[in-house]
């Protein structure tokens, strides 16, 4: 019988944060693993997992308990991030675009009736959050948002499309930004939460992806939709620093979702090469395939301080965009390190679809673009340092 090897320290994690990482564990090898394969490949958001996503109250960890959360902190929801990605990108990826990017600016930004009425539901499950930020032009270059609305008595009216946003089709609100005033440059850029249920409002159906591909996504298209007008986040002239500051939050997730996918193919690569043979004796004692298994444990190991870093000065209310953008750069290009040096330890079999490496190389890309490509990370991490 092949064991792999256990881990052996906690990274000072307290009692609380050790049970809610060995309870996402079992979840994910008894519930999302055996489904992994399957939903990747007929593209299938999986609606059954996702209840039981939030019966097990993943999406309220990091939240107070006073909007129906259970105060867990970032660290122990990225454990939870993490231990699903280990075996499936795509379902993580859901939890992560709800919690951080759908629900977390409302309660960080809103004003205590938008608190109210959104976040306790978005916590329960009752509809899923959503964030749009990418547009067909303005990608990167976030400041070039095209999306406008303007003020006609009590109502915005916003008009644009936006493109890429995860958890599209199944969200009941939407966090967007949209122009008040262009001659403002990025302070004339406001950010919204716009429920689904409104005239003018609709979803187009996202394409089919090279991977993430049970993680649901499509184009939010507004042609004069009216949206309350006191559904904004903070002022109106600091929606652009709003959506800045939830990317920083954002990282962190995406780190854990990359540390998870690193974890799952070195496992997987671990097991294969201590059964599989060649020349006469299992992989294992091929000097070539253990520099592969060293490299990996060590971008793994150097991955997961930073990004575990990063959480804990969220935690602490220190600032962490630097950590946070150097933990997700680190941990998505761990990612499409490890992932890439498995399908070379299994050889052909590592390029069918037999095996869950490919799926885990495919899921590891959006790593590096998501949340800001690498080359946006490095921009994050240099003006920082040069500042």
């Amino acid at each position: 019988m092949i064991t792999l090897p256990e881990i052996k320290h906690s990274f000072d994690l307290t009692d609380d944060q050790r049970m809610i990482r060995d309870m996402v564990r079992d979840f994910a090898d008894s519930e999302v693993a055996p489904l992994a394969a399957e939903v990747d490949e007929h593209h299938r958001f999986e609606i059954a997992t996702w209840k039981r996503i939030v019966e097990l109250g993943l999406p309220g960890i990091p939240f107070d308990e006073s909007v129906g959360g259970s105060n867990g902190g970032t660290l122990a929801y990225i454990l939870a991030v993490e231990e699903i990605a280990r075996v499936c990108g795509s379902t993580a990826l859901t939890l992560a675009a709800h919690v951080s990017l759908g629900t977390y600016p409302i309660y960080a930004w809103g004003s205590e009736r938008l608190k109210r009425e959104y976040v306790p539901r978005l916590i329960s499950g009752e509809f899923m959050g959503a964030y749009g930020l990418t547009e067909p032009n303005a990608g990167s270059d976030s400041g070039g948002t095209q999306t406008t609305a303007r003020l006609e008595g009590n109502q915005w009216v916003l008009n644009g499309r936006k493109c890429f946003c995860t958890n599209a089709n199944h969200a009941g609100s939407f966090i967007v930004t949209a122009v008040t005033d262009r001659s403002l440059g990025s302070r004339g850029i406001s950010a919204f939460v716009v429920p689904r249920a409104i005239k003018g409002f609709s979803v187009e159906p996202g394409e089919h992806k090279l991977g993430m591909r049970g993680s649901d996504w499509g184009s939010p298209v507004f042609e004069d939709a009216h949206v309350p007008k006191d559904h904004v986040l903070g002022s109106p002239e600091d929606g652009f620093k709003t959506f800045m500051k939830t990317l920083d939050g954002g990282r962190i997730s995406i780190g854990a979702l990359s540390l998870g996918i690193a974890i799952g193919a070195f496992e997987c690569s671990l097991k294969y090469a201590q059964q599989r043979e060649a020349f006469g004796a299992p992989l294992s004692e091929l000097q070539a395939v253990q520099f592969k298994l060293a490299n990996m444990a060590l971008d793994i190991e150097a991955a997961r301080h930073l990004v575990y870093h990063a959480a804990r000065l969220k935690d602490a209310g220190q600032r962490y965009s630097k950590e946070a953008a150097m933990g997700k750069l680190f941990a998505s290009e761990c990612a499409m390190r490890v992932t890439y040096d498995a399908i070379q330890i299994y050889g052909g079999m590592g390029y069918s679809r037999e095996y869950p490496v490919e799926r885990m190389w495919r899921d590891a890309k959006l790593c590096v673009i998501g949340e800001g490509t690498s080359e946006i990370q490095r921009l994050v991490i240099a003006r920082s340092i040069l500042r």
